[in-house]
């Protein structure tokens, strides 16, 4: 997961920090230099941990933490504070221009994932009213078209191509009045990228640029490539001049150097953040909620976000009046898992909620929830609303049905069984939702029970 390494270094060294009733100055030494290597194994720039470094020390000893009440909150506050500035201190989304069509191109290297992040964005604004056109300007890579295509009819957006010329300009000012005759108010451009930064790319690139005039251009960079993204974003901006970034596999970066550099070397904020494989794992970049994410606090403002975009109004309220009446059966259950499915993995979910992070000894794998789905439908419909009839023989046959074993059924059944309590607790008792999130913010709420039975 992203920044797994650099996370779980500043998570040891804050909770070290919230514990201490007095900081020395040799205490806040160690705990510099500690933030020193974590960063620096996290493959961030060397200058740019030393001034990030500096600015810690100057900022705790000008504001007299060393003599405060709470001297180790005020350390980690100012380690957050400039951990935000690093990573581009304000939001920055696109700028949509009033009279569309918007034109975004995309830019980068072959290989740093520009066409499917072409349809990952595309699905992202179509979800904000948006009505996008995906351009295929790639015209040398094998199957770049292609792509492209498969891409756009998975998502159901249109794509533009023309596959009997090369003029890449010509394309992309022919994709303009199509975009104007279909009232597309979004174009964006999947330009073709090299294995390497050479002038011929850039020539191209700017030929592309004077031609259409795009409103943003946006640098699609590989983020597991740690300080060559860097570079690679230094380079084309200098070259091309750019308005942003969107990192890939950003779930597979478990340093995280490229984000935390990517902003300070090239005054150009990182605007999304691509987390996944699935078309619809992109993100908009949110400096203050990453960082929070990396020092364990959560972030639960991305939470309710994509609850709010996974969960449908009405079935939820359904489900509410459901829950009030404790008439929550397993065809409830199996909506509910599917609506979760939609805001992505279970595991990363749970480290957006505070205090989740810290719960090391947790471990939820997402394929269990694949067996628990394989076993509902192996029930009938009966069985699934009144599951108190699950004897012996029918437990047998719904471990057959699902390839799994009866234990396994017994082991989901008790689960339940669990899950029904709680909620029977929660709608009986007003305070408990209270106090159960207090202990979750605290991260001192035990959920091992509410887990284990699903290994």
């Amino acid at each position: 997961m992203a920044f797994e390494g650099l996370s779980s270094r500043l998570q040891e060294i804050t909770r070290k920090l919230k514990g201490k009733a007095r900081i020395t100055e040799s205490d806040l030494k160690e705990v510099l230099r500690e933030v020193k290597f974590a960063l620096l194994e996290a493959d961030v720039n060397f200058k740019i941990v030393k001034d990030f470094i500096k600015v810690i020390e100057e900022k705790a000893v000008g504001q007299d933490v060393l003599k405060s009440l709470t001297p180790g909150q005020q350390v980690v506050k100012i380690v957050k504070d400039e951990l935000v500035e690093l990573l581009g201190g304000e939001d920055s989304k696109i700028n949509f221009v009033p009279n569309p069509p918007t034109i975004i191109m995309l830019v980068g290297l072959q290989g740093s994932g520009k066409t499917t992040t072409a349809g990952k964005l595309a699905n992202l604004i179509r979800k904000q009213g948006k009505n996008p056109l995906l351009v295929a300007c790639d015209v040398y890579r094998p199957a770049a078209i292609k792509q492209l295509q498969v891409v756009g009819k998975q998502l159901n957006v249109p794509v533009y191509a023309n596959e009997q010329t090369k003029d890449v300009v010509a394309i992309a000012k022919q994709a303009m009045n199509v975009a104007i005759s279909k009232l597309n108010d979004v174009i964006i451009l999947d330009t073709a990228g090299r294995l390497h930064i050479d002038e011929e790319l850039m020539q191209e690139l700017k030929n592309v640029k004077q031609g259409v005039k795009p409103h943003e251009i946006l640098l699609v960079v590989d983020s597991m490539t740690g300080q060559d993204a860097v570079n690679v974003a230094e380079s084309f901006n200098s070259n091309l001049g750019i308005d942003g970034v969107i990192l890939t596999k950003l779930d597979g970066d478990t340093r995280g150097g490229a984000a935390l550099s990517v902003k300070k070397v090239t005054g150009k904020p990182i605007k999304f953040a691509a987390t996944g494989e699935k078309l619809s794992d992109i993100e908009e970049f949110h400096p203050e909620r990453m960082a929070s994410r990396i020092l364990g606090m959560g972030d639960i403002l991305s939470v309710i976000e994509k609850a709010e975009e996974a969960f449908d109004e009405e079935e939820a309220l359904k489900m509410e009046q459901k829950i009030k009446k404790q008439k929550f059966d397993l065809e409830d259950y199996l909506a509910q898992m599917k609506q979760m499915k939609k805001m992505g993995s279970f595991s990363s979910i749970l480290k957006m909620i505070p205090g989740m992070g810290n719960l090391k000894n947790i471990k939820i794998d997402d394929k269990e929830f694949d067996k628990i789905e394989a076993i509902i439908y192996s029930m009938t419909l009966q069985e699934r609303r009144n599951p108190k009839i699950l004897n012996g023989s029918r437990r047998l046959r719904i471990a057959k049905g699902s390839g799994t074993t009866v234990q396994d059924i017994n082991k989901f059944m008790n689960s339940f069984e669990m899950t029904q309590q709680m909620m029977k607790k929660i709608t009986n008792n007003k305070g408990a939702m209270k106090k159960m999130m207090r202990g979750i913010d605290e991260g001192n709420l035990d959920i091992g029970d509410i887990t284990k039975n699903l290994k």
